[in-house]
């Protein structure tokens, strides 16, 4: 038996992952799984990452591709979520903001710097043509620091899933006016290159039984009651929800995610040519 720690948001993304834990699929297989919930998303896991205080993570694309380019030492092993994810765009509920265009020269709130709420922001920025070096962050850790700013006015827009957000919306804690859809598939799998390196095949056997348990998510009849349950969520938002999100079912590879998020990160001067160069290798 060898012990893992993984760590991902505590969103219904991950709930393949929490239900073959609790119904002990890893543990049959010899692998003794430790679950992290990590709030402060991926900046966070990225963090966990470097210090060792994880082995895996279930991460943004686009921010692990980062990451590693820019020296992480981890590899990934697959895409998790096949499907993009959907930011919400959400601003004070009392603000004049109506539309993304008024968000120009405005403060956003993230959850840690290289985080996937930054660099949606970026690729924001980028669609609506403005300047992306004229940017301006707050650093709030996690969902509740980002409504906080929103309320205190120590920012003026939040990026984060809408589904996620859409309870705190109807809530008035925060108002949502558009959002932004990544460019690729949303979430991969990372790993700490002494791991990579000392179970390949227990890892491989990892990624199968999450996109096995996936898969029966996806087709239990039920699964719009079991998700909204679970993370507090209204059963309509979960039934759009999962018609719009597809995991990796049948743990293949998906290169051209990786290539479309180095050409992103590039155009945006969030990567620099040397970083990107060899990127294959780098990464997998």
């Amino acid at each position: 038996m060898i012990g893992l720690k993984i760590g991902g948001v505590p969103e219904h993304f991950n709930l393949p992952w929490r239900m073959a834990i609790e119904e002990g699929r890893f543990r049959d297989s010899g692998i003794q799984l430790h679950w992290s919930d990590m709030g402060g998303g991926t900046g966070q896991m990225i963090r966990g990452l470097e210090s060792g205080s994880i082995d895996i993570a279930v991460l943004l694309t686009e921010g692990i591709t980062k990451a590693i380019l820019q020296g992480l030492d981890a590899k990934i092993i697959g895409i998790y979520v096949t499907t993009p994810l959907h930011w919400g765009i959400h601003v004070p509920q009392e603000s004049d903001i109506q539309r993304e265009e008024d968000l120009k020269d405005q403060t956003f709130a993230i959850s840690k710097f290289g985080s996937g709420s930054q660099l949606m922001a970026y690729v924001m920025a980028d669609q609506q043509g403005w300047d992306t070096k004229s940017l301006k962050f707050n650093v709030i850790g996690d969902v509740y620091g980002g409504l906080w700013a929103l309320e205190n006015n120590e920012a003026q827009a939040f990026l984060w899933e809408k589904y996620t957000t859409h309870p705190y919306v109807e809530q008035d804690k925060c108002r949502y006016v558009g959002e932004v859809v990544t460019p690729w598939p949303c979430f991969a799998i990372a790993v700490r290159n002494e791991i990579f390196e000392k179970y390949p095949d227990e890892l491989n056997q990892l990624f199968e039984i999450v996109a096995q348990k996936a898969k029966m998510l996806k087709e239990n009849e039920n699964a719009a009651d079991i998700i909204s349950w679970r993370y507090n969520l209204r059963h309509d938002q979960v039934s759009k929800w999962l018609n719009e999100t597809d995991w990796n079912y049948n743990a293949i590879e998906y290169p051209l995610a990786f290539e479309k998020a180095v050409s992103y990160l590039l155009m945006l001067d969030l990567l620099t040519e040397e970083e990107a160069k060899d990127w294959r290798s780098k990464l997998f």
